[in-house]
């Protein structure tokens, strides 16, 4: 009997993508690349005012046109019952009336209608046919926030009293304009009522959830809905919940009998599924004269839409972030008539970071201290917001090898005094935290007699590398190559899974895939001790152990890799299933578990033709146990190059006539390119996190985001003595 082997080690190796290939072949399909048998084409009617009534819809027109099959609006179906968000169940929609309910107009680009044709320019002449009128009145969009309701998020001492006693004061107001998510695959339904099922190829970040809001709004049994979202053209949070094109698609092929494809343009994009609000924010810091904090106060406000009430969490590190015996923070929501707003990447402690850590930068310049020192001095040693130990926190190795990599000690503190080649250099930097937590999750796992394995979820893969590090986990619990391992994704008849949201799904699908593995080789045992003429023949199961995809001798003198056993057994494969338990929202946490990070940035300044660049980054990252540092790294840049975005270029622009977004689309939008993108250094510091999950890994998709805005503006100020406090920046500010 062969001896057991040196496991393979795949966890920690920097691995190209094993859907790469798919992608780029244009092999992989994406929601809108299904096109089945007697298809129909939709398209939306959107609102041309943003506040008001629809008094008539005139469809006489469109409805002759050729190849139109329908123009569906209000009372064209049954009504759809409204939402009632929980993220247990789970059953969440940010915008949860559903459409067509009503006849009040709340935003600009709100559906009224939907054209259905054989073609699609068939559905979009029809849709442009459409004449509504409507009893208009004026819409308020306006970005002065003033919250028209206001809690406390969390405090701790006196504040306000503290503040007033305190040596050194700050008191800043920051505003990040609204920014719209633009992956480059725009939401998308295609829809296929057959008999009494519901099957839909869905633009989803959580296929369960998906589904069980789809069932629910049109009535239906969950177990006859079904969501498809094998490939998806990433999704920034955009795509984490069901937006209205999803229940209309569905509703047209139930009236129609036939599947329906439903394709958003660009423009919509920037009307009905998402963005981050606009936020303001003021932070008002009191400190001794040696720089130890002793107040800090962080208030924000964001805008939110008429019916819906979606906070932008920009508290959520701010109480755990720096060593403060007096904190308090508040909230407030401004509502306007926009659509509801959603998570974009890093919600709530990516644009609260901004202030918080802009913040830092002008208290270190009030003391006349190196900011680097400021977040040293003020590191807390356990979670002061919770009282409850940190899980693991290395933000003081980040820092310092962050500084250490980027020359930090080399800068000049005084504002314009560095140069290079007749350019003013700026350095600036800023820390970073993101929670880190596991959803629940379970995941099935089949062994092969050829060796190979399947491991299978409910989960979803938006570009961020999943099917790789699923491929990685399973075929290091099994001591097989990743080739060995398939992976199957993004389909509601599969073990329900978790969403890829909040940089939780790679922590959550840890302890599932080791329970099912687990209980698959539960299963061989139990066969291979009651079968005659195996080498286990009679033997007591609790003397034998599946390790590294072997049956073994707990004596471990013999052992029988899982191909071998099933071979013996003369059958083709043999499964097991496993579920992870959450960690998310637990009411009395014994532990704070979050990412912490640090950047430093360098900018160059032209002020006689007003040209500023980012042109290096240096960011180092405390994440736990880094499963694929390639797919790590490239998490993180992309990170990066959205606080690029952030800071200098994207802010969306509304009409206070109309109260449409002006700048709907990707030449006016501006977001950041190549051209805009400097050397990125990304480095680890790696301290597996064993209490979150075995592996000891957390998430790396949004930390990167976290801080990033505020270390470029804090470079921009050392550069050119300008305190940027709204974003994206404008160059004439700085003239």
């Amino acid at each position: 009997m062969a001896q057991p082997q040196a496991a393979i080690t795949q966890i920690g190796q920097a691995r190209a993508r094993i859907d790469g290939p798919l992608k780029v072949t244009g092999t992989a399909r994406f929601t809108s690349d299904h096109n089945l048998p007697g298809m129909l084409y939709a398209v939306p009617v959107g609102a041309t005012i943003a506040k008001g009534r629809v008094t008539a819809i005139d469809i006489a027109r469109a409805r002759q046109m050729p190849g139109v099959r329908a123009i569906m609006k209000r009372g064209d179906f049954p009504p759809m019952s409204h939402i009632t968000p929980n993220f247990v169940e789970p059953l969440m929609a940010d915008e949860t009336r559903p459409p067509f309910d009503d006849d009040v107009i709340r935003y600009y680009g709100q559906y009224v209608a939907l054209a259905v044709a054989d073609t699609f320019e068939q559905a979009k002449a029809a849709a442009d046919a459409v004449t509504v009128s409507y009893a208009a009145e004026t819409p308020n969009v306006d970005p002065h926030l003033a919250a028209e309701n206001t809690k406390v998020v969390s405090e701790r001492g006196d504040a306000e009293k503290a503040y007033a006693g305190a040596a050194v004061t700050l008191d800043a107001q920051y505003a990040i304009a609204p920014e719209t998510h633009n992956p480059i695959e725009t939401h998308a339904t295609v829809a296929n009522w057959d008999g009494d099922e519901l099957t839909l190829y869905e633009t989803s970040q959580a296929v369960v959830n998906h589904r069980n809001v789809l069932a629910d709004m049109l009535g239906l049994p969950r177990h006859k809905v079904r969501v498809i979202a094998k490939f998806i053209g990433s999704g920034f949070g955009g795509k984490l919940w069901p937006w209205s094109q999803s229940p209309l698609a569905a509703a047209a092929s139930i009236k129609l009998g036939q599947p329906v494809k439903l394709v958003l343009s660009r423009p919509m994009m920037f009307h009905a599924v998402g963005h981050r609000p606009r936020i303001e924010q003021r932070v008002r810091l009191g400190a001794t004269r040696d720089g130890k904090l002793v107040s800090l106060q962080h208030d924000y406000v964001n805008t939110t839409s008429i019916l819906d009430d979606y906070e932008e969490n920009c508290g959520e590190a701010t109480p755990h972030m720096y060593s403060v015996p007096n904190l308090r923070v508040t909230s407030g929501l401004a509502k306007r008539n926009i659509g509801t707003p959603t998570s974009m990447r890093g919600p709530g402690a990516v644009p609260g970071l901004f202030a918080t850590e802009s913040a830092m930068d002008e208290l270190a310049v009030k003391l006349g201290m190196d900011p680097l020192q400021l977040h040293l001095l003020n590191e807390p040693r356990l979670d002061e917001g919770l009282g409850v130990p940190f899980s693991s926190r290395h933000l003081k190795e980040c820092l310092t090898l962050g500084a250490e990599k980027f020359g930090w000690s080399n800068r000049d503190p005084h504002v314009g005094a560095m140069k290079r080649d007749g350019m003013i250099l700026g350095w600036g930097m800023a820390a970073c935290s993101w929670l880190a937590a596991r959803l629940d999750c379970s995941v099935s796992v089949e062994l092969r007699q050829d060796g190979t394995a399947r491991v299978a979820s409910a989960s979803q893969d938006i570009g961020t590398g999943t099917y790789t590090v699923m491929a990685q986990m399973a075929a290091e619990m099994l001591g097989i190559a990743v080739e060995r391992v398939e992976v199957e994704i993004g389909d509601t008849k599969l073990p329900p899974g978790a969403v890829s949201g909040g940089s939780m799904l790679t922590a959550s699908l840890v302890a599932p895939t080791e329970e099912a593995i687990a209980a698959a080789g539960k299963a061989l045992i139990a066969r291979l001790v009651a079968g005659e003429n195996t080498p286990f023949s009679g033997a007591e199961p609790q003397t034998l152990a599946f390790k590294q995809g072997r049956i073994m001798a707990k004596d471990a003198q013999t052992s029988m890799p899982f191909a071998a056993a099933l071979q013996t057994l003369q059958i083709a494969s043999i499964s097991g299933q496993g579920t992870g338990q959450g960690t998310f929202g637990a009411q009395r946490p014994k532990l704070s578990s979050h990412s912490f990070g640090a950047h430093f940035v360098e900018v160059t300044w032209r002020p006689e033709i007003a040209r500023l660049r980012a042109s290096r980054v240096v960011s180092v990252f405390d994440a736990g146990r880094i499963l694929n540092p390639l797919a790590a790294r490239n998490q993180i840049e992309g990170a990066i190059v959205m606080g690029i975005g952030m800071a200098l270029l994207e802010g969306t622009e509304y009409d206070a006539a109309s109260g449409a977004p002006i700048n709907a689309n990707l030449a006016d939008y501006v977001v950041a390119t190549n051209a805009d993108v400097p050397a990125l250094d990304v480095h680890f510091v790696e301290y597996p996190d064993y209490n979150l999950n075995a592996l000891g890994a957390r998430g790396v998709g949004e930390i990167g985001l976290a801080g990033a805005a505020a270390a470029l503006t804090n470079a921009v100020y050392h550069a050119t003595g300008i305190r940027v406090r709204e974003l994206p920046l404008k160059l004439e500010d700085l003239l």
